[in-house]
């Protein structure tokens, strides 16, 4: 019986074949019964049954009829995309809805299926090509005129960079260059925020750095991508590698368009911030397509790192270069406040620190010791040039408080590049409070560190009765304590151009004038100066933390 009924051919699938339109539902049901009744006649034939030979040529027939149909209205389909200004996804979901007619045609005539894939691959192929390139070419003009060249490098100096004769003008805002500013919003808010619209933007007059264009195409080619490859291995029924080359075949000239274009800007561009975020809307942009199930960029997005991570290296290396063959002595001019370097330096490195932690990379790290290097041997150079010690200090303490507060605010507080300059702060900071102690209350500080060290090599046998320097260190102190504070409050909130650290700098200071006096009041209670008369002249260590309260800052 299911023999019999297979073999049977209904008025219903002859006239619905010959004569019922593609797009009625009755003809995908009645193709349906059709293909089915095909493949049973076939797996008949191979037993000689005279009864599938009575019925192949009727189905031979309606085979033939029902491809020609197929074939025409999907060409038709095809030829819709041609049709300017079309959104292609409509006949994409119109062909979707008649999937089975593929399947019908690989299974039945190969070469109309054939046919049809070719013609949809060359169709396709020109389309993404035409408007990819045409996007190009409008989003490119959108950028902001003034970008960097090959003198916006760290260590050059503004005032040298440019010649009288120079007909190119000097960036609006230069610290751009070395800043992040709002541009890393391109890997948060704006990361899959919608494409630009070249018309729109020339109409507003809007202008985009290169890392901004760079997304806005990327997320155009990411969002065609997906939607073209999930309809690739949906209608064309091909996965893994076949799928692979179909999409190449579609999309190929569109990618090694955008490649050959990146390729040319990029040779030219030395905004290394501009191309590590564009490095970065790629990391995001593979995640992204790898969770929609679209592996079909792997390749491409590979040769995009490898256009862009050379030249990344290439202008951190010749930002080191610069800021190693700075001379300090040909600078313009040089005061203990935060240098113009350092600053780029900190607001550099704190961007790149900071981009860095979400996918991390040792390459970048290495360029950023060999940079952190180069900027702490300069800081080093320039104090150099100052003829007195405390000057000196000064200025380190102000650079390296500026590098540190910048890079702390903008990166996590144990990046390797926060933990050095907190190390530099530190040792310069004490340095400084003897420095800065040693005018007021040196004879007193000499005294402890020479008594201290006896004590501590088991000599203290030979702490001579000196009555008339501890007379002369105890009365002066007496005499010059209080005076001494305030004008070391004066020298210090003077000197830095951070007014926390001054304060923090001027706490430490005086905390350092308590430990020294109670060490003071220490060594003269032993045998050796117990009996010295001056002794009873020695103030209460209490009231000089008193005094030093008064300095305590409120916040």
């Amino acid at each position: 019986m299911r023999k019999l009924h297979s073999l049977n051919l209904p008025l219903s699938i002859r006239s619905t074949i010959l004569e019922t339109a593609v797009t009625e539902r009755q003809f995908l049901e009645q193709l349906h019964e059709l293909n089915h009744k095909i493949n049973f006649v076939k797996e008949q034939s191979f037993h000689d049954s005279k009864s599938a030979l009575d019925v192949r040529d009727i189905l031979e027939k309606l085979k033939i009829k029902a491809i020609a149909k197929i074939r025409e209205f999907l060409l038709q389909k095809i030829y819709q995309f041609r049709k300017p200004m079309t959104n292609y996804q409509v006949p994409q979901n119109a062909m979707l809805k008649f999937r089975f007619f593929y399947e019908f045609l690989l299974a039945n005539e190969r070469h109309v299926a054939k046919e049809v894939r070719d013609e949809y691959v060359e169709t396709m192929s020109k389309i993404y090509y035409s408007y990819f390139r045409s996007y190009w070419n409008r989003i490119m003009k959108l950028q902001f005129e003034d970008v960097a060249d090959k003198d916006d490098l760290m260590g050059i100096e503004d005032t040298a960079k440019r010649s009288i004769f120079s007909s190119r003008p000097q960036l609006k805002n230069r610290s751009t260059i070395f800043s992040l500013g709002n541009r890393g919003n391109i890997l948060t808010t704006d990361l899959e925020a919608g494409i630009i619209v070249p018309h729109a933007a020339q109409k507003s007059d809007t202008k985009y750095p290169y890392e901004g264009l760079f997304r806005s195409l990327h997320y155009a080619l990411l969002d065609n991508c997906c939607r073209e490859y999930l309809f690739l291995t949906d209608f064309f029924m091909v996965a893994t590698a076949a799928a692979h080359d179909l999409f190449y075949m579609v999309l190929g000239k569109a990618l090694g368009m955008f490649l050959k274009e990146l390729e040319s800007y990029i040779g030219e561009c030395y905004d290394s911030i501009a191309i590590f975020l564009s490095i970065h809307v790629v990391y995001r942009y593979q995640v992204i397509m790898h969770k929609r199930g679209v592996p079909a960029l792997d390749r491409y997005w590979e040769t995009v790192h490898d256009i862009l991570w050379p030249r990344f290296e290439y202008i951190m290396q010749l930002n080191i270069q610069s800021i190693k063959e700075t001379d300090p002595s040909r600078l313009c001019s040089v005061d203990a406040r935060p240098h113009h370097i350092t600053r780029r330096y900190a607001e550099f490195s704190a961007a790149i620190v900071g981009l860095n932690e979400s996918f991390p990379s040792e390459r970048v790290n290495r360029l950023l010791a060999l940079l952190q290097g180069e900027v702490e041997n300069f800081v080093l150079r320039m104090a150099a040039e100052f003829p007195q010690r405390r000057e000196q200090l000064v200025f380190l303490i102000n650079n390296y408080d500026m590098m540190l507060g910048v890079i702390m605010e903008r990166t996590t507080d144990d990046s390797k590049e926060s933990e050095s300059f907190k190390e530099l702060l530190n040792a310069r900071t004490a340095e400084f409070v003897d420095e800065t102690l040693a005018p007021h209350f040196g004879g007193m500080m000499t005294f402890v560190k020479e008594c201290e060290g006896l004590m501590e090599r088991g000599q203290a046998d030979r702490l001579r009765k000196d009555e008339k320097r501890v007379t002369t260190i105890t009365r002066s102190f007496n005499r010059d304590w209080k005076k001494a504070i305030d004008d070391l409050n004066q020298e210090v909130m003077t000197s830095f151009t951070n007014f926390r650290n001054g304060t923090s700098i001027l706490q430490a200071a005086l905390t350092q004038l308590i430990q020294y006096y109670h060490r003071y009041q220490k060594i003269l209670s032993l045998s050796t100066y117990k009996s010295l008369p001056i002794r009873n002249e020695l103030i209460n260590i209490h009231h000089i933390m008193v005094e030093v309260k008064k300095h305590k800052p409120n916040f």
